[in-house]
């Protein structure tokens, strides 16, 4: 599977034990009985999405309030679709946690939004991910394999 396809995956996973009100301590068999009933395997496809969806409950309230923080005065957390916040929790763990380059961070947030969300999906999750990167100084970590000047 591409890493598009990792991400999904992740996303629906997320989404669907957020959705249920799974606890913590059941996320293992859930997670387990999806990857069976979708036929996932492999060992890095399968240790990405339980890296995602464990690290995004697992560091869930730093996530929270960085989203929360990022919110304008008018919106709450509580107002957010759930979709929106799974694609957001999702982006901010890849970020923050796993060191992904913000980049393609938001070009796949983004296009999750399309394909699961409502039409201002989209420039919402870009609108709040780039401020994460901006309060986060992402913007100014070097890249990897990119040279100074």
């Amino acid at each position: 599977m591409s890493m598009s396809e990792n991400r999904k995956v992740a996303f629906e996973i997320v989404y669907s034990l957020e959705s249920q009100n799974i606890k913590y301590e059941d996320y293992k068999e859930n997670v387990d009985m999806f990857f069976e009933d979708r036929d996932i395997h492999g060992k890095s496809t399968t240790k990405y999405i339980k890296d995602v969806v464990y690290g995004t409950k697992r560091h869930g309230k730093q996530i929270r309030k960085q989203i929360e923080e990022c919110l304008s005065e008018k919106w709450s957390y509580d107002r957010v679709s759930k979709i929106n916040i799974a694609i957001l929790e999702i982006a901010i763990f890849e970020m923050l946690y796993l060191k992904t380059p913000y980049k393609v961070v938001i070009n796949e947030a983004i296009e999750l939004a399309k394909e699961y969300a409502d039409g201002k999906a989209p420039s919402f999750i870009n609108g709040v991910l780039a401020s994460i990167v901006k309060k986060n100084n992402l913007d100014n970590e070097k890249n990897e394999g990119e040279e100074e000047n």
